[in-house]
């Protein structure tokens, strides 16, 4: 299988594993995200599932899910009460204790609030995501006030961060997120603690969200990870 039929592949596993009428479902963004998002709409379509209340992260998202016909609501809606039954999103990095890195379609925010809010948080990815170390060989993005942007780098330098504002493509400038910031993406050159990193990054002011996903917050989270495989096949952790 070439690697978009993987992430067709485990997008729809991970739905059709996971996935039961009645729920608050958190769904993500990006690539291996929208198999998921069209799988959900398709069981909706045929009445195997009914009554799902489902947040977006991105308006990537929300316009998947009003193509596919999927009721959309916010954390804020009184149906949904702050808390998702569960949440589906993909990862540009996994390392063995089920920690990624998220961000790479600058959805990084909202994709945190999804998943510290979510009771249950699953993971898709085809196998060229796993990692052993987070942040060597992907950038792990930052969301920063535009405002902040010099004093937020030379913070993140200190560190032992590579810093590089990211630029749009087909628009002059740089990337500016769903909630109007720009993202600083940053590499290590050694490994570094994830866990103490996420926690560590959000205290510079000026940042608003960065990228580790690790489970750090007081409100922890446990992903389950679904790997696809070229050969076919499937693999939970």
């Amino acid at each position: 299988m070439n690697q978009n039929e993987t992430k067709e592949l485990v997008g729809r596993t991970a739905v059709d594993a996971l996935v039961k009428s009645g729920m608050k479902l958190g769904l993500g963004t990006g690539s291996t995200a929208l198999p998921a998002i069209r799988r959900v709409g398709e069981l909706l379509a045929e009445g195997r599932l009914t009554n799902i209340f489902a947040v977006p992260t991105s308006f990537q998202t929300v316009i998947e899910c009003e193509n596919r016909g999927i009721p959309l609501f916010t954390l804020n809606s009184k149906e949904i009460g702050g808390k998702l039954d569960l949440t589906i999103d993909g990862a540009d990095e996994v390392d063995p204790q089920n920690r990624c890195v998220k961000g790479g379609g600058g959805a990084l925010l909202l994709e945190k609030i999804a998943a510290y809010a979510s009771s249950s948080y699953a993971l898709v990815v085809d196998e060229s995501k796993l990692a052993e170390n987070l942040g060597l060989s992907f950038a792990v993005p930052i969301e920063v006030v535009s405002e902040a942007r010099i004093p937020v780098t030379m913070a993140l330098e200190k560190l032992g961060a590579e810093v590089k504002l990211r630029e749009a493509l087909r628009k002059a400038g740089p990337v500016v997120t769903d909630h109007g910031n720009i993202i600083l993406d940053i590499r290590f050159t050694s490994p570094v603690d994830p866990v103490a990193f996420e926690k560590e990054l959000n205290l510079i002011p000026g940042v608003v969200e960065n990228g580790f996903f690790t489970g750090a917050s007081k409100y922890p989270f446990k992903p389950r990870v679904f790997i696809g495989h070229s050969g076919g096949t499937v693999e939970t952790r």
